[in-house]
């Protein structure tokens, strides 16, 4: 098992964990009610999807 012969510095250690970052999700404004919505899924505020109201009373 392969074992490191010298501690990593702590510049090393940082650098390699410099991009766990997070992303923030990208929004779209809905084509109904014009809210800002996740894509590929129903609108929370009016319960449409692709045109098509597929979940009643979803805001209530």
């Amino acid at each position: 098992m392969a074992v490191p012969k010298r501690r990593l510095s702590k510049c090393r250690r940082d650098r390699r964990r410099a991009n766990w970052k997070l992303t923030v999700p990208g929004f779209v404004a809905c084509p109904q009610c014009h809210e800002p919505m996740m894509p590929h899924r129903v609108c929370p505020t009016c319960g449409h999807y692709k045109g098509t109201q597929v979940v009643n009373n979803i805001a209530e």
